[in-house]
């Protein structure tokens, strides 16, 4: 008698979430592309360093001296 073959191919709903997923992912990108961005005048400097005055956490007051060592 043969012994039963196995199925290797991946069942149908893994298929279906898969496309769901690229489905979403398409309409995110497309709503995003059509807004904009977010913050239109938060610019990055070199390297994606902010720069001074632009918010970063170097400009948080009343946090001088806290720059780790944990004392």
């Amino acid at each position: 008698m043969d012994a039963p073959r196995r199925n290797l191919s991946p069942p149908p709903a893994l298929f279906g979430f898969l496309l769901l997923l690229v489905a979403v992912f398409a309409v995110s990108y497309a709503v995003g592309a059509a807004v904009g961005p977010v913050a239109p005048g938060l610019h990055g400097g070199p390297a994606g360093h902010p720069r001074p005055g632009d918010g970063g956490a170097d400009d948080m007051g009343g946090m001088h001296g806290m720059h780790g060592g944990g004392r």
